[in-house]
């Protein structure tokens, strides 16, 4: 079926603007990280928490959810934008009490409201496009991408300090919860809606197909925010390291290039996906990104303009496959179940990422930066394989609309 409905590409623009200003939340300690750790005496790894915080309150967000079955049962619109609005408050927060200890909480109340604002908002895209829904989520998580490099960005603007950087981020969230409730309504294409059920979260983890595509994104997750975690204090040390003397300022565009090149990925990603197939596509990034995973660690010290190359093609690969995960589960999920299965694929990438964010410090302090980054490419090496047999099932559909 072709999708021909003429709103279809203006409510596109209007919930990829709403996603790029909601999560630009999830990094806004992170992209002041060095500053947070010189003004409160942090060690690595309680920096590392900065970030991991978000990711357990999403995990913790997206498990209430699914087991509630939120994304099904609640109005997508309002269940975004009551979302976004408590974000922006939680964030907030971080400036009217600031503290190492506060901060774990309200960065970890972030990440909780945070499972509001992304995982309805693939589900509320679908609802609009059918063939060419790979080109639509992506669009979506290429403006979430770049939503979330947006505090390096802002960071790197000469004077701009730690409130600068978390306020901005609450007013983008504020706005796109405006956006959201005013601007948007269900497309041609709804999923049936059914009463509350306790074992539907377990009814989706026994559908194979289903399963197998998150075995694909577990792979994947494994990677992705590990390496947007640490690439800026990689690229930070690799300067010192290396030749010359480079800006604070330019180390934070890099960071920034390297993760919003994802943005550009994911639409790449989407174009091609509906052209060639999910699973090609998805399997393609996943290797290129674990080949980046395992040669930008050798380059350590050398310019960082080359450094730069290869973080900016990582940054591009590393993501550029996401929103096809995805759109895999909108495809294979059984339809009634589909907001509860993005949610809880959601919910456990995110758990899986606490693991490889809290890792990648422990391994710096071990064997140097060199060696560190190599582990990744364990992530899509698995992702691969679950792909695969993806491919195998009977019936599943991974080849595009």
């Amino acid at each position: 079926m072709i999708d021909r409905h003429p709103a279809r590409w203006r409510i596109l623009v209007l919930l990829a603007s709403a996603e790029l200003l909601g999560m630009s939340l999830w990094f806004t300690a992170s992209a002041v990280a060095p500053r947070l750790q010189e003004l409160w005496h942090l060690s690595a790894a309680e920096t590392g928490w900065l970030t991991t915080a978000v990711q357990l309150g999403f995990v913790a967000g997206t498990l209430t959810a699914a087991v509630l079955n939120l994304a099904d049962v609640l109005s997508s619109r309002r269940y975004f934008a009551g979302s976004a609005l408590l974000g922006a408050a939680a964030n907030t927060m971080l400036v009217v009490f600031p503290g190492y200890e506060s901060a774990i909480l309200w960065r970890f109340l972030t990440g909780f409201f945070l499972a509001g604002v992304y995982p309805p908002v693939m589900k509320m895209t679908a609802t609009w496009f059918r063939s060419a829904r790979g080109l639509a989520i992506g669009t979506v998580v290429g403006a979430l991408t770049i939503g979330k490099a947006t505090p390096y960005l802002v960071t790197a603007l000469e004077g701009t300090g730690f409130a600068e950087v978390v306020l901005t981020a609450s007013g983008g969230a504020v706005l796109a919860a405006i956006m959201v409730t005013i601007g948007y309504r269900n497309g041609p294409y709804p999923f049936e809606r059914r009463p509350f059920e306790w074992n539907l979260a377990a009814r989706v983890i026994r559908h194979r197909p289903t399963r197998l595509a998150i075995g694909g994104y577990l792979g994947h997750m494994w990677e992705l925010y590990a390496m947007w975690t640490w690439i800026p204090a990689f690229l930070a040390a690799a300067a010192v390291a290396g030749p010359g003397t480079t800006p604070g300022w330019t180390i934070d565009l890099i960071a920034f290039g390297a993760i919003a090149a994802g943005g550009a990925g994911c639409v790449w990603g989407g174009w091609i996906a509906d052209r060639v197939g999910r699973e090609r596509l998805v399997n393609l990034c996943m290797a290129a990104s674990g080949i980046c995973a395992l040669l930008i660690g050798l380059l350590f010290g050398m310019s960082i303009w080359l450094l730069a190359v290869v973080a900016w093609i990582w940054g591009f690969f590393v993501v550029a496959d996401s929103a096809q995960f995805s759109s895999l589960v909108t495809e294979v999920a059984p339809p009634h179940a589909v907001g509860t299965a993005l949610t809880l694929q959601t919910s456990l990438g995110f758990l899986l990422t606490m693991a490889s964010i809290q890792l990648i410090p422990l391994l710096v302090s071990s064997v140097g930066w060199m060696w560190s980054f190599q582990v990744l490419a364990l992530g899509p090496v698995f992702g691969i394989a679950s792909i695969k047999r993806l491919a195998g099932v009977a019936g599943s559909r991974v080849t595009g609309t």
